[in-house]
C-alpha cells in the first residue's frame, strides 16, 4: 500500500521529537551556530573548568544533532520517495559531520594530559557525568601516538577503511542475479531470495540455489581474497603501531571488555560441539540426507503461528508479564503513543529496528506480515526500546547510551521469554515441535555459527601476524576445516562451503560477530533467572542492567546483573538449555 493508505494508529508520531518541521528548522539553525562555538575550548582543556564547560556544551549540541538526525532519517525511512524527508536527511548528515569535526580535538587533547590531571577530573564531583568517559580516555592513553602521527592516521583513515566498502560494492552491486526455478517460477537470486530458497521443501531447489549462489563468489574469489587479506593486514599494522599485542586485543579493548571473554567463548563453544553434532545428526535422520544447503529447511513445516498484529502484540505482552506491571505499561505506552510503525508500505525501509533520541523516548520500525518470525521481531525490538527507555530515564545523556557489546541482550532476553511463554501455553503437538526447532536453530545460527566466524577471524589475524600469506587456498582450507569441526561428520561438507568466508560482510568489521554469541549466552541466563523466580532477579535485571546504560564497562554491567562471561557458568547454562530442547524435540 501507499504511505497515505496506512492506518494512522499503525504509523509512528514523530511529534515526540519535534512538533513539526518548522520546529526542526529552528533547531537546525540554532545548532548550526552553536557548533562553531565549540572551537573556543581548543587548547584549554588542561583547565578543569574549561573541560567541564566543553563537556556540557558538547552534550547540549550533540543531543540537538541527534534529535535532528533521528527525526530526519526516521521520516525518510517510512517513505524513501518523500523528497522533503530525503532533503532533511542530507542536510543533517552534513551537520553531523561538521559536529564531529568541531570536537575532533577533544580526545587527543585530553589524552595528552597527565594521569594526575585526568584522575583529578574523574574524581571530582562536578565531573560525575563524565567519569567513565575520562576513565576510557586514560585507559587508551598508552596506545595514542603523537599529535603528528595521529593526524597522519586520521588523514589516511578513508583509505585504510576502504576494504569493507570495496567488498560491499562487489557484494551488493557487481554480483549478477541469475534465475533459479522454484515452485514453477523463475526467481532472481539475491541475498534475500537465497535465504528463502534454502528453506524450500524441494532439495533440488536448495541445491541449485546453493551452487549457483556460491559460483558467484567463486568467480570473484581472487579479488575477494585479496580484499580480505589486506583488510586483515591493515588491522594488524594499525594495532601494532599503537602498541597492542594483536588486533583482537585492540578491538575488544575498544568494547572495554577483557580479552579473556573472547577466549572463553571459543573454549566453551569447543566443549559444546558434541551437542551440535548430535543435533546435526538428528537433522540428517529426519531428512534422510543432509548437505550444508539443507541446514535451513524447516524440520516442522506447516506449523507457523502467524496472526494479525493486534493478537501478536497481546501475545508479546503476556509473554513479558514476568517483567512486571511497569514494564507492561511502558509496552502499552509504545502502542498508545504511536511509537511503533507497523505495516509495510511503498518506499518504506525493510527489516526492523528500534531507535530514538535521548529524552524523547524510543520508537520501533516493523514491516509486520503476520509470520511467527514477525511475532518474535516485535518482542525483540521492544526489548531494545525498553533498554533505551530505562537507561535514558536513569542516566545523563553522556552515560545513557549502551555499548554494542550488550545491545542485543535485552532484545534476545525478550525473545527467550516469548518462546518459553509459547511453549508453556501451546497444546498443539506440532506447534510445540516447531517452537523447539526454532529455539534449536537460534542456538545453531547465533551461538555456534557466529563463534565459528569468530574463530576464523582469530585464525586469519594470527596467521597474517606471523607473516604467513592469506590466499584463496589458505583461507578456504582453514574455513573448511572449521566447518567440519563445528558441523561434524553427519553433514556433507559440499565443496562450495569452503568459500563461505568470502560472503560475510561482518569480517570487514573485525571481531564483531562474537558479540552475537555472548549476547545469546547472557540472554539465556537472564531469562532463566527471571522465570525461575530467583529472589531479586527481576529487580536486578532492571537496576543493574536495563538502567545501567553505558555508565561502566559492559562486561561489568553484565556481571552485576548476574552473568560473568569470564566463567563457565553462563555457557554451561546455555548448553544445558540446548541439550534439554534437543532431547524434548527428539521425544516429540
Amino acid at each position: 500500500m501507499k504511505r497515505s493508505e496506512a492506518r494512522m494508529e499503525y504509523t509512528w508520531d514523530l511529534s515526540h521529537i519535534f512538533a513539526d518541521k518548522l520546529e526542526w528548522e529552528k533547531t537546525f539553525s540554532q545548532t548550526n551556530m552553536k557548533i562553531n562555538e565549540l572551537a573556543r575550548f581548543r587548547g584549554k582543556l588542561a583547565n578543569p573548568e574549561m573541560a567541564l564547560r566543553m563537556f556540557r556544551m558538547s552534550d547540549e549540541v550533540g543531543l540537538a544533532v541527534e534529535k535532528l538526525y533521528v527525526y530526519a532519517h526516521m521520516s525518510m525511512h517510512t517513505d524513501g520517495a518523500d523528497a522533503g524527508a530525503v532533503a532533511l536527511a542530507q542536510r543533517v548528515n552534513t551537520l553531523s559531520a561538521a559536529f564531529g569535526a568541531a570536537i575532533s580535538y577533544v580526545e587527543p587533547e585530553l589524552t595528552a594530559l597527565t594521569e594526575e590531571q585526568l584522575d583529578y577530573m574523574a574524581g571530582h564531583p562536578s565531573f560525575a557525568d563524565y567519569d567513565y568517559t575520562i576513565a576510557r580516555i586514560k585507559k587508551r592513553k598508552p596506545h595514542v601516538l603523537g599529535e603528528k602521527e595521529e593526524y597522519l592516521l586520521a588523514r589516511i583513515g578513508e583509505v585504510t577503511g576502504a576494504f569493507g566498502d570495496i567488498f560491499e560494492k562487489i557484494d551488493s552491486v557487481d554480483l549478477p542475479h541469475p534465475f533459479v526455478k522454484a515452485d514453477g517460477k523463475r526467481v532472481p537470486l539475491t541475498h534475500g531470495t537465497y535465504s528463502r530458497l534454502l528453506q524450500n521443501p524441494d532439495p533440488a531447489v536448495r541445491k541449485k540455489a546453493f551452487k549457483t549462489y556460491y559460483s558467484l563468489y567463486e568467480e570473484r574469489i581472487n579479488t575477494i581474497a585479496a580484499c580480505y587479506a589486506n583488510s586483515v593486514k591493515k588491522n594488524n599494522i594499525l594495532t601494532s603501531l599503537r602498541g597492542y599485542p594483536n588486533a583482537m586485543a585492540a578491538s575488544i579493548e575498544s568494547d572495554d571488555v577483557p580479552a579473556g571473554v573472547y577466549d572463553k567463548l571459543i573454549e566453551s563453544v569447543g566443549d559444546a560441539l558434541p551437542d551440535l553434532h548430535e543435533y546435526v545428526a538428528y537433522r540428517r535422520e529426519l531428512l534422510g540426507d543432509l548437505h550444508m544447503y539443507d541446514m535451513y529447511v524447516p524440520l516442522v513445516p506447516g506449523a507457523d503461528l502467524g496472526t494479525d498484529y493486534e493478537t501478536a502484540f497481546r501475545i508479546v505482552l503476556e509473554a513479558l508479564a514476568p517483567l512486571g506491571k511497569e514494564y507492561a505499561d511502558n509496552l502499552m505506552m509504545m502502542k498508545r503513543e504511536r511509537r511503533i510503525d507497523v505495516m509495510e508500505n511503498e518506499g518504506k525501509r525493510g527489516g526492523a529496528y528500534s531507535w530514538g533520541a535521548y529524552g524523547c523516548g524510543p520508537y520501533v520500525l516493523l514491516n509486520y506480515s503476520g509470520t511467527t518470525h514477525d511475532i518474535f521481531t516485535i518482542a525483540h525490538e521492544l526489548g531494545h526500546a525498553m533498554h533505551s527507555l530505562y537507561s535514558d530515564g536513569a542516566l545523563s545523556y553522556n552515560k545513557a547510551g549502551y555499548s554494542i557489546f550488550v545491545a542485543e541482550v535485552a532484545s534476545t532476553t525478550n525473545e527467550v521469554l516469548l518462546l518459553k511463554h509459547l511453549l508453556a501455553t501451546t497444546r498443539d503437538r506440532n506447534v510445540r515441535k516447531y517452537l523447539l526447532s526454532y529455539y534449536l536453530d537460534m542456538f545453531r545460527t547465533t551461538f555456534f555459527r557466529q563463534s565459528m566466524f569468530a574463530e576464523f577471524e582469530l585464525w586469519a589475524h594470527k596467521t597474517e601476524q606471523k607473516g604467513a600469506p592469506l590466499t584463496v587456498e589458505t583461507l578456504s582450507k582453514a574455513y573448511l576445516k572449521l566447518n567440519k569441526k563445528y558441523y561434524g561428520a553427519a553433514v556433507t561438507h559440499d565443496r562450495q562451503i569452503r568459500y563461505e568466508w568470502a560472503r560475510i560482510p561482518h569480517f570487514y568489521n573485525a571481531f564483531y560477530v562474537y558479540k552475537y554469541a555472548t549476547g545469546l549466552t547472557a540472554a539465556v541466563s537472564l531469562a532463566k533467572s527471571i522465570l525461575g523466580g530467583d529472589p531479586g532477579s527481576v529487580e536486578r535485571y532492571f537496576d543493574k542492567f536495563l538502567r545501567a546504560g553505558g555508565s561502566k564497562s559492559p562486561y561489568e554491567i553484565l556481571k552485576d546483573a548476574g552473568v560473568d562471561l569470564m566463567t563457565d557458568r553462563p555457557y554451561q547454562t546455555a548448553m544445558l538449555e540446548f541439550r534439554k530442547t534437543l532431547a524434548e524435540f527428539k521425544t516429540l
